[in-house]
Order: C-alpha cells, then sequence, then structure tokens
C-alpha cells in the first residue's frame, strides 16, 4: 500500500442518504484518507439497499487503489448516475475495502450519528 494511504475503522454509527431516501446505516464503515484529501467513508454492502443501485458501465483507475467500478442510484425522485464507487479487487494493503461502496459527496450525504 502506498504510503499516503490510510485506512481505519470509521467508529460510531454512519448513514448515508440522499434528498430523498436513507440508503444505508453501519457500525462498521472504513475510514480512507489519501494525501490532502477530505477522508472517504465506505460502507459495506450488507449494510445498504443495494436493490436501488444499478451498476453502471463507468470504470476509473487509481494507481494506488486499482479500478473502481460505478453504480447509480435509482430512486422515485430519479436517477443519480455514478453515485457510489466500489473497488472490487483493491491493490495490496487496501483489501478491507474490497466490494464496499463509498458515495459522491455532491449527490449524496454521509454522516455519523
Amino acid at each position: 500500500m502506498n504510503d499516503h494511504i490510510h485506512l481505519r475503522k470509521a467508529e460510531g454509527k454512519w448513514v448515508i442518504r440522499t434528498d430523498s431516501a436513507v440508503l444505508g446505516e453501519t457500525l462498521n464503515a472504513i475510514e480512507l484518507t489519501e494525501g490532502s484529501r477530505d477522508p472517504v467513508i465506505y460502507f459495506p454492502r450488507e449494510d445498504v439497499a443495494m436493490v436501488m443501485f444499478d451498476k453502471s458501465d463507468k470504470t476509473t483507475a487509481c494507481p494506488f487503489k486499482g479500478e473502481a467500478s460505478y453504480y447509480s442510484i435509482v430512486g422515485v425522485n430519479g436517477t443519480l448516475k455514478d453515485a457510489a464507487w466500489s473497488y472490487e479487487s483493491p491493490k495490496k494493503g487496501l483489501e478491507a475495502i474490497a466490494g464496499y461502496l463509498a458515495f459522491a459527496p455532491d449527490v449524496t450525504k454521509v454522516g455519523q450519528y
């Protein structure tokens, strides 16, 4: 793992929501900090309403984390395209986030409660 990426258990209860729905709650979130960027909270899929997610065709590659797959959130108010991403097979040292979901902050709200 690159020295500028750090993982830790995100303490407490975390909730992910859109303006119209709660998408998940977890006590098992992981916080990923990369360099000077804001931390990103990753949610385990078993704590997220995956029925509201459609896998999209979008992928991106990070030289430190690996290839990310994207998901759109489908709700009563429409679709939030590519609003979540997941590293199915992250690079060595980041295996803890495999299959977890992170969310775009411009269309979702992640909060600790």
